[in-house]
């Protein structure tokens, strides 16, 4: 016969299965543009059966007081829910990446604080063979990797957060010191053998908090030295550590939940790291120390930027109005959106530009890359909150399958997922990276602020094609002019 105290685990243990299965089926649905949100949703739902439930455990099994418990979830909640209505859609990856933070340093002071309530129970562990069960080893492990993973995750993605920003004082360009690579190596290194130590000496709690400094740094020199064509899989990277360290602090507090939940994370995000890697025909170890972005050395490559042969030839610039002649003749549009027109906040017109376009019965769809962006489905979430019709979005294979057949390509702030020379410049630091082929339409408009290279450093050949016409400008203005002239025609 169970006690009461043992019914109420199972109990919670129970709600924790249930939050898990919420979790991997909201996760599911989030693979998919047309149940993203519901996905998200259930999820949420997920946590709070997690959440109520720990509670329910907490008021009759331990003397932890929700005095201080629930002010701080009722802070939390609020700052969370100002920081939803607040943030607009193009500052997401930024919003993203903070949230990773946070995550991160949760996972450090769960771990570190629940080492300071035990340690004089470890430490007799140690000394006289007291144990009142379980593994004091692992648990000890648990805690210096919670810090070691969480405290790398919180200065790592404030320093994303710097970048994509614009803060003052984190350069949006990468740093690469000499010898960065072996310097990052050696850190994890002397971490992880310092977590050795701290698992042998379970009272040397300054141990601990080597460990969490090494940390620390560790996370600004994994990211400082990543430049902005990277962001989408940094973002996916640094989630994907917020995960493990979550799980690590669920080992130490022994909460199947925690377990569960950071775990899944934690794949989940190991998998979209690698797909956008994918993406970008780029190894993880590249990204992390290649310096993509890296302004060009003085005597470089000139116009061709940081990498690759110099780009030669003139960019051919149209109005307004021969743009909108074009386009109201064609049959088929394939619009190609990027984070210019993310800055611009010009989905909601581009919208409207497509609307216009197909009342004259012609045929449009989007273009949408991989890593165009600074996150994972960037453009996917702007096209989204402007109400496009899902079935328009198309994956990079199936859109350079309608650019082949395009009368128009229309290019909205989109640089290096276009650049022709991923195809053929050897020399070029995006050599190999699956594009969109946006030169093979019949008519290439691109609308830019200026003929600036994009985040990888180098200059792009699409704007001197001989089929390309440069309309230069806010995306946001731009595509409303096309719209005002449409109307005219």
């Amino acid at each position: 016969m169970f006690t009461l105290a043992l019914t109420k685990i199972d109990l919670l243990n129970l709600a924790y299965l249930a939050a898990a299965v919420l979790f991997i089926f909201g996760l599911k649905m989030l693979g998919k543009v047309p149940t993203a949100a519901r996905g998200n949703r259930v999820s949420a739902a997920g946590m709070l059966l997690a959440t109520v439930a720990t509670f329910f455990y907490l008021t009759g099994a331990t003397a932890v007081s929700l005095l201080w418990i629930v002010p701080a979830l009722g802070l939390g909640a609020a700052i969370g829910l100002v920081m939803a209505q607040r943030v607009e859609m193009t500052a997401m990856p930024q919003m993203v990446a903070l949230l990773n933070g946070f995550g991160g340093i949760a996972s450090l002071l769960v771990a570190t604080g629940d080492y300071a309530n035990r340690r004089g129970a470890f430490v007799a562990i140690d000394q006289l063979g007291v144990d009142s069960g379980g593994s004091p080893g692992f648990t000890l492990g648990a805690i210096a990797l919670a810090a070691l993973i969480g405290g790398a995750t919180f200065t790592g993605s404030l320093v994303a957060f710097g970048k994509l920003q614009g803060v003052a004082w984190v350069p949006d360009q990468p740093v690469q010191l000499p010898g960065q690579r072996w310097i990052v190596f050696g850190l994890l290194a002397a971490a992880l053998l310092l977590t050795a130590v701290f698992v042998a000496w379970p009272g040397a709690w300054g141990v601990l908090l080597l460990v969490t400094l090494l940390a620390l740094g560790l996370g600004v020199l994994l990211v400082i030295g990543i430049g902005g064509a990277d962001m989408p899989v940094v973002i996916a990277l640094l989630n994907s550590y917020s995960g493990v360290a979550a799980a690590m602090a669920g080992f130490v507090l022994n909460n199947y939940a925690l377990i569960i939940t950071g775990s899944l994370v934690g794949s989940s995000g190991l998998i979209l790291t690698n797909i956008m890697c994918k993406a970008m025909n780029r190894s993880l170890m590249n990204v992390l120390f290649g310096g993509m972005g890296a302004a060009p050395a003085a005597g470089g490559s000139g116009a061709g930027g940081s990498g690759g042969a110099t780009v030669s030839g003139t960019a051919r610039e149209a109005s307004g109005a021969d743009a909108a002649i074009v386009l109201e003749a064609a049959r088929q549009v394939v619009v190609v959106p990027g984070y210019g027109m993310a800055v611009a906040q010009a989905q909601h017109a581009v919208k409207e530009l497509v609307g216009e376009l197909a009342r004259r019965g012609i045929h449009v769809v989007y273009a949408i890359h991989p890593v165009a962006g600074r996150m994972p489905g960037h453009m996917n979430v702007l096209l989204a909150e402007a109400g496009v019709d899902y079935d328009t979005l198309l994956d990079l294979e199936p859109s350079n399958v309608q650019l082949r057949q395009s009368d128009v390509a229309l290019v909205i702030g989109a640089n290096d997922v276009t650049n022709p020379a991923a195809r053929h410049d050897t020399t070029s630091p995006l050599y190999g990276m699956p594009i969109l082929d946006v030169d093979e339409a019949r008519t290439v408009f691109v609308i830019k602020r200026s003929l600036n290279p994009g985040f990888a450093g180098i200059q792009n050949e699409l704007y001197f094609h001989e089929r390309t016409r440069m309309l230069f400008g806010d995306a946001k203005k731009v595509v409303m002019e096309l719209v005002n002239e449409l109307e005219q025609i």
